[in-house]
């Protein structure tokens, strides 16, 4: 009976041992996956997971970037050309200017050849000085086609000198005034040039300042071809 009684209790002291030791292990179990969880939430905060969609760019937005772009570039451009639009009007407007100048030249280079071959005879349009001069058989240039255009008007004519015109008188007493009152002397040779010459003083000393002026407000008739003419005028 006693040996019973043993047994019972010493099974019931290892039913109670093996129960203490199962609730050890299950509460051991528990603290160790309560660790793993803390632990892996901590190597999250340390080493976050990308988010694939902020990896991808939005084309759109790159190219709204690129056009403002471009529109700042180019609005600069433009206020650097307003700036300088000015000074490059005017020096082409200078540069034409100077080019009118050396065209002319040789335009009345031309002329004095020309009068001088033929006596004192005028040329009627500028294809007469283009043509040449006879040479034997052949013709001589004394103009280069290029100087018939006048790089100052729109249709790129010349104004032609008629002598027996005003703008003649006009054109000789700037020049007079230019040269300190002065006209002046024929080229050579003087007695196909002084015919012109006497003509334009005898007029202009005949005139005041003041009938002067006044010509030259009337101004005059344009004539840009088919008339004998002694110089040009832009």
């Amino acid at each position: 009976m006693m040996e019973i009684i043993r047994r019972t209790v010493s099974g019931q002291r290892s039913a109670v041992g093996l129960g203490a030791n199962s609730r050890r292990r299950s509460e051991n179990c528990e603290l160790r996956i309560t660790n793993y969880v803390v632990q892996e939430a901590k190597s999250e905060d340390r080493n976050p997971v990308a988010n694939p969609k902020s990896e991808i760019r939005n084309p759109k937005s790159e190219s709204g970037m690129s056009l403002i772009l471009v529109l700042g570039v180019m609005t600069l451009f433009a206020i650097a050309l307003l700036a300088v639009a000015p000074t490059v009007q005017q020096g082409v407007q200078r540069e034409r200017e100077l080019e009118a100048i050396r065209r002319g030249e040789e335009v009345a280079s031309a002329i004095q050849q020309y009068m001088v071959f033929y006596q004192g005879r005028l040329p009627n349009s500028m294809d007469d000085l283009t043509e040449g001069l006879p040479q034997g058989t052949k013709k001589r240039q004394i103009l280069r086609p290029s100087a018939t255009i006048d790089p100052l008007s729109e249709d790129g004519k010349w104004q032609l000198i008629n002598p027996t015109k005003q703008a003649f008188l006009n054109f000789g007493r700037r020049v007079q005034i230019y040269n300190n009152d002065v006209l002046p002397s024929s080229p050579e040779p003087k007695q196909i040039f002084d015919q012109y010459a006497i003509r334009l003083v005898n007029i202009i000393n005949s005139k005041s300042e003041e009938d002067l002026k006044e010509d030259s407000e009337e101004e005059i008739e344009i004539l840009t071809d088919k008339v004998p003419f002694i110089g040009v005028a832009s």
